[in-house]
C-alpha cells in the first residue's frame, strides 16, 4: 500500500511539477521581451550566449548539487514547490528539515513527502506575508538599526541557517555531519579549488560517505 500511494503521489507531482516549473520559467523572459519590443533594443545573439556562458560557468553546478543535496528533506513535491518559490537554502529546507525531525518521518517515505510538502507551502505563505510586510516597513526599520547589527544580519544570517540545519542533522549522524564539515574545511585550507567544485565535492562526498555508513550498518544488521 505504501508503495502504490508513493507511485501515484510521484505520478501527480510529475504531472503537475513539470510542467507548472517550466512556465514559471518561460514566463520569466516576458518582461525582456517587453522591454526589447517597446524600445526596439534586441541584443546581439553572441552578446546572449556569452552572457550565459558566464551564468553557467558560475551556477552550473547547483543545477545538479541543489536538486541531489535538498531531495532528502523536500521530497519529490516539495523540490517542485521549492525552486519555484526560491529561499531554498534558508527557508524551504530548514522547515521542511524541522517538521521531519518533529513528526519523526523517515525520508523517502509518503508520510516524509506529505509532512515536507505542508511545511514547505506553509512556509511559502509565511514568507510571503513577511515578504510583503518587509517590502513596506522594512526600510524603514533597517534603517533604525545600529550598523554593527545591519552588518551582522547580512554576514551571518545565511551561516546561522545552514548551521542550524548542519546542527539538527549532525544530532542524529555525528559521523556524517563529521565528514560534511571536513571536505570543505580542507578544500579551503588546500587552497586554489573553485567554490563550485569544492560545493561539488562536499554534497557528492558527503553523500557517498553516508552510503557507505548505511550499507555498514545494513551488513552488521543482517550478520
Amino acid at each position: 500500500m505504501e508503495n502504490n500511494y508513493m507511485s501515484t503521489w510521484k505520478k501527480n507531482s510529475v504531472r503537475i511539477g513539470s510542467p507548472t516549473n517550466l512556465l514559471a520559467a518561460l514566463t520569466s523572459f516576458l518582461p525582456v521581451i517587453y522591454l526589447c519590443i517597446r524600445f526596439d533594443c534586441w541584443p546581439d545573439i553572441s552578446l546572449v550566449l556569452a552572457a550565459w556562458g558566464l551564468i553557467a560557468l558560475s551556477f552550473g553546478a547547483f543545477y545538479v548539487v541543489e536538486p541531489v543535496s535538498y531531495y532528502a528533506s523536500l521530497g519529490m513535491s516539495g523540490t517542485y514547490l521549492s525552486f519555484l518559490s526560491g529561499n531554498i537554502g534558508n527557508m524551504r529546507v530548514p522547515c521542511a528539515a524541522l517538521a521531519l525531525d518533529v513528526t519523526k518521518s523517515e525520508a523517502g517515505t509518503i508520510q516524509a513527502e506529505v509532512v515536507s510538502t505542508m511545511a514547505i507551502c506553509g512556509s511559502i505563505i509565511t514568507n510571503l506575508i513577511a515578504t510583503t510586510a518587509a517590502a513596506l516597513v522594512g526600510t524603514a526599520v533597517v534603517a533604525v538599526l545600529p550598523e554593527a547589527i545591519n552588518k551582522g544580519l547580512q554576514t551571518y544570517a545565511s551561516a546561522a541557517i545552514f548551521g542550524a540545519t548542519l546542527g539538527n542533522f549532525g544530532l542524529k549522524k555525528p559521523k556524517v555531519a563529521v565528514i560534511g564539515l571536513a571536505i570543505p574545511v580542507i578544500c579551503k585550507l588546500i587552497g586554489g579549488i573553485p567554490s563550485w567544485i569544492i560545493i561539488v565535492l562536499s554534497v557528492f562526498g558527503t553523500v557517498g560517505v553516508a552510503r557507505l555508513f548505511y550499507n555498514a550498518e545494513k551488513k552488521k544488521a543482517v550478520q
